[in-house]
């Protein structure tokens, strides 16, 4: 389900200057798909300013989101930035991995987290994440595992 989800949905890029901008440059694929309106990424960034960066989930990987409040999702996505620089987010966390998530509904929301976590959660797949520099390899190491 995710490497389909993902399919012409990664970035890669060399650096960006701020947390703020990484979350802006991971939602552009979902922003430019229609999946979300530019009020989401605003969303998303105003979540991390009020509640701290709950959203990177393991060591160098963050999981951007926010609620679905007066339809500014369109439909359930998600898309991922891979950073060559680590960017740091508050408290000095590290994150050169966002998967950006965009659901519809509560449930949507949670089943792209849960299949993100149970993946997230291997050391190996995690690290061949970071080795990645295409978007083939990425889906590859999804449908291997999904």
């Amino acid at each position: 389900m995710l490497s389909q989800q993902l399919k012409g949905n990664i970035q890669f890029l060399n650096s960006v200057s701020t947390w703020e901008e990484a979350i802006k440059e991971s939602a552009t694929p979902l922003l430019d798909g229609g999946s979300i309106t530019p009020k989401y990424v605003e969303d998303m960034i105003q979540n991390v300013h009020e509640n701290g960066p709950y959203i990177v989930i393991v060591p160098g990987i963050a999981m951007p989101h926010a609620k679905n409040e007066d339809g500014v999702v369109k439909k359930t996505g998600i898309s991922l930035l891979k950073l060559e620089e680590a960017v740091p987010f508050p408290e000095n966390k590290k994150v050169n991995l966002l998967f950006t998530l965009a659901a519809e509904d509560t449930s949507g929301h949670l089943d792209l987290i849960s299949d993100l976590s149970s993946l997230l959660i291997e050391d190996d797949v995690r690290e061949k994440l970071e080795q990645s520099n295409s978007e083939e390899e990425i889906l590859d190491l999804l449908q291997t595992v999904e």
